[in-house]
């Protein structure tokens, strides 16, 4: 309970300043990157939260936000490479940390890239 408190912080901490800058590095991602990005999403994270029935991470996050934000990570506006990187690499309350084995700091970083990206206008 204590290192998710500590994840939790520091997540918090991450995540203001890296709003405002989220956009930042995902506009000077190359199609690429956003494209390997979205491959790793689409292997490691999508069965947990895609959207729809059936993908718990997408579940605990719709009760969690009511619609506030969109709960499927893929359609969240803007969502830090920073703050994705502590929650990939710690994990947070159910959901499992993923090992440099398992997801590398190069996908890791083009997975941050993807979910950075503007997904204004867009369904």
């Amino acid at each position: 309970m204590k290192s998710v408190l500590l994840i939790v912080a520091a997540a918090a901490m991450t995540i203001g300043p890296a709003m405002a800058q989220a956009q930042e590095p995902a506009k000077q991602a190359s199609p690429a990157q956003i494209e390997r990005g979205k491959a790793v999403f689409q292997h490691w994270c999508a069965p947990c939260h895609d959207p729809g029935p059936g993908h718990p991470g997408t579940q605990a996050l719709e009760a969690r936000y009511q619609g506030a934000i969109p709960a499927a990570l893929a359609e969240r506006p803007n969502l830090p490479p920073e703050f994705v990187s502590v929650i990939v690499r710690h994990g947070l309350s159910i959901m499992p940390f993923f090992r440099k084995t398992e997801i590398s700091d190069a996908d890791l970083k083009d997975l941050g890239l993807y979910l950075a990206r503007d997904t204004a206008g867009k369904k």
